[in-house]
Order: C-alpha cells, then structure tokens, then sequence
C-alpha cells in the first residue's frame, strides 16, 4: 500500500453517508483544517477514543475545522460494521461529523489506511499535515499527557506548522475483503 507523506495532497473520494447523501473532498472546502478519520463501529479502540473526536470536532467546527469518519470494514465478515449499523451507531452518539462507508475499500487503500481509528489531517491546501492517533492514550483520557490531533488541529488553525506530523496509528486493522 502507498501510504500518504506528509505534504502530499489529498486524495478524492465519493462515499455514501449514513444521513444521506454522497460526500467527496468539495463537501468541505470551505474547511481551514479537515480530518479524515478511517473508523468502524466495533472495534474498542475507535470506541474509547469515540468521544474525544466528537468533543473536538464541536469544540473547533466553528473556527474552521471539520472531521469526516470512513469505515472501509467488511460488512459481510463484520455485520457490526455495515451501513445500517452505521447510521444507528451515529444517530445514537449523535456524530457532529459525517460518517462514510467505503465498501470497496478504494478509498482507504489509496490513503493506505491499515487501522481503526487511524486519521489524515489536512490543511486548507489539502496537504496532509499530521498522520496517526488522536492522543497517547486511548485507555485514561484523564491519563493523556501527548493530544496529537488537537494540537495539530490547533496549529493549523492559526496557521502555524504542526509540530508532530506522524505518530503510529493505534487500534484495530481494517478488516479487509
């Protein structure tokens, strides 16, 4: 798989979303800062982090940041994580952000996504700025001394280089076809 660089730009897509509708990378130009987040619905890791991204997206939509979530997972060995389950999983933790399936799972190997929750944020030019997790504990929020994303998502914001561009994604492997 071809793994995005930091400084590369972003790669297009159209995808259905669970509230209806198609999105692609245009449905969030206006967008200073967009993060593409690769997720699911069952795996524990996207689970305890799940929280911190709503709270960040809320927190930060309206200086110009938004999120979009992508589950690429096998619906067929994974019916935890087919589109109906999707649509109910974001109605019930009411999702400030649009959530996608990839059932080809196109999107996700162009990205080279291997890992739920594993993000691509981008700045307003679409390059890429910061690859990984969103903090360095997914287990204690109260324990997190590293906010990866936030911080990121700060810098770009104002318009300041991030000073973390890559940390390992951690969590569950995208559960290919």
């Amino acid at each position: 798989m071809s793994k995005l660089k930091t400084g590369d730009t972003a790669i297009d897509f159209s995808l259905p979303g669970t509230e209806g509708g198609n999105y692609s990378l245009s449905s969030f130009k206006d967008s200073k800062a967009l993060a593409v987040v690769f997720s699911c619905v069952h795996c524990p890791y996207v689970l305890a982090w799940e929280g911190r991204l709503i709270d960040l997206a809320r927190k930060y939509r309206s200086a110009g940041f938004a999120m979009v979530l992508i589950c690429a997972n096998d619906p067929v060995k994974y019916p935890a994580d087919n589109f109906e389950n999707m649509a109910e999983h974001a109605r019930k933790k009411l999702y400030p952000f649009p959530f996608l399936q990839d059932e080809s799972q196109e999107v996700a190997r162009a990205y080279g996504a291997e890992r739920t929750p594993e993000i691509f944020l981008f700045d307003s030019g679409r390059r890429l700025v910061y690859h990984g997790a969103p903090d360095d504990n997914h287990e204690d929020p109260g324990a997190v001394r590293a906010r990866y994303l936030k911080d990121a998502v700060e810098a770009v914001l104002a318009g300041k280089p991030v000073a973390v561009e890559q940390i390992p994604p951690v969590g569950c492997t995208i559960k290919w076809k």
